[in-house]
């Protein structure tokens, strides 16, 4: 293993060893808690343009496999581990950890102190850094970092958004047969704004019994409302997805669009904000964010799930003015999920498809499906 630098924004300098890509990369580091899935999290777009630190010890222990992809890339800057094993035990497996990252110029880093960086980033927040494995001086990674632009000065959304829309003929895993169930094609049709989706959301849409059309972000508001109006399709859905949300100025106003219909709108994550923001409600960021497969989350019956979660921004408390909160965070009390007054819409902002993660929210999506059902 080579060498790898690391220099994050508040001066802590680190060296330890590389297992991923070979370069030099800037982002925002994070840390997650899932105990599992470190593939499917690398790979969901909405890591797009930051670090993640797992506070797994073992990692690559499973290997990788094909069917446990959540997008078509690892989308993440790189990953930061405790101890990583090229050797792995799993009859699904088909390729190390490592080979996936270096087959998408991801930079992996283990060998390093990774409690004591998720202990910094709890007192101190989530911050940029820099990895290098050309880089060994302080001084010049530093300045490198400086120079770099920060994770909310760009659009991530223009890099993971599908660029031709397409029907997505995929259903839910089946442990039974250890393959996808094939999607039953269904007489209500749904468009999934893509932000960055996962595909095990766009999986479970299709497990509910909605026939799934995923379309680019830079959709247009009022192609979608004729198509509505035409009884081409009963409802929309916008997806997560990565970065800062306030930097979508030209996604916000096509969703300002869309939310003055009566057109049936589901959202998780990302879009979950936008919708916020649409409503004039902006988000604000959390100090270290969400992201794990253990948080508490209690619903509108009093019924406490434990949740997926990977975001850095939230809505914030002012916008029970127009909505009521359906889903509370009971590790911080954040909102976690609302119906908007008198319009059908809702959103949440943990991961219902939890892939990975515990299955105790899969529920949302029939309530959509059922929404969609009913008609307008």
């Amino acid at each position: 293993m080579e060498k790898v630098y690391i220099y994050l924004e508040n001066g802590t300098f680190l060296e330890a060893s590389s297992f991923g890509a070979s370069g030099t990369s800037v982002g925002e580091i994070v840390f997650n808690t899932s105990m599992t899935g470190y593939q499917e999290i690398a790979t969901d777009p909405s890591y797009a343009g930051q670090f993640i630190t797992f506070t797994a010890t073992e990692i690559g222990n499973v290997g990788v496999n094909a069917d446990d992809m959540e997008s078509n890339k690892v989308h993440c800057k790189g990953v930061l581990v405790r101890n990583y094993n090229d050797k792995y035990s799993n009859y699904r497996a088909e390729d190390t950890f490592s080979n996936l990252l270096k087959q998408n110029n991801t930079i992996g880093i283990c060998d390093i102190d990774t409690r004591y960086l998720t202990k910094m980033l709890r007192d101190e927040g989530a911050m940029m850094m820099i990895a290098s494995t050309e880089i060994s001086d302080k001084q010049k990674l530093k300045e490198k970092l400086q120079q770099s632009p920060r994770i909310e000065d760009i659009n991530y959304i223009e890099q993971v958004s599908t660029k031709e829309s397409y029907i997505h003929k995929q259903g839910a895993w089946n442990c039974a047969t250890s393959s996808y169930n094939k999607a039953v094609m269904s007489n209500k049709k749904i468009l999934v704004i893509d932000f960055g989706v996962k595909r095990n959301i766009l999986n479970e849409l299709v497990e509910s019994g909605l026939e799934v059309e995923v379309i680019p972000s830079n959709f247009q508001a009022k192609d979608i409302i004729q198509r509505y109006e035409n009884n081409e399709i009963g409802g929309v859905f916008l997806s997560n997805g990565p970065g800062d949300p306030l930097t979508l100025k030209k996604e916000k106003e096509q969703v300002e669009i869309l939310i003055k219909t009566n057109i049936p709108i589901f959202a998780i994550c990302l879009g979950h904000q936008m919708l916020s923001i649409a409503h004039g409600f902006d988000t604000y960021k959390l100090k270290f964010g969400q992201h794990g497969g253990n948080h508490p989350v209690k619903n509108e019956n009093n019924i406490v799930e434990i949740t997926a979660q990977n975001h850095n921004y939230n809505v914030p408390d002012e916008i029970t003015k127009i909505a009521t909160v359906t889903h509370q965070n009971l590790f911080d009390n954040t909102i976690e999920g609302v119906k908007y007054n008198n319009k059908n819409i809702f959103s949440v902002q943990h991961h219902p498809e939890a892939s990975p993660g515990p299955h105790e929210s899969k529920y949302i999506f029939a309530q959509f499906a059922n929404t969609i059902k009913e008609g307008k």
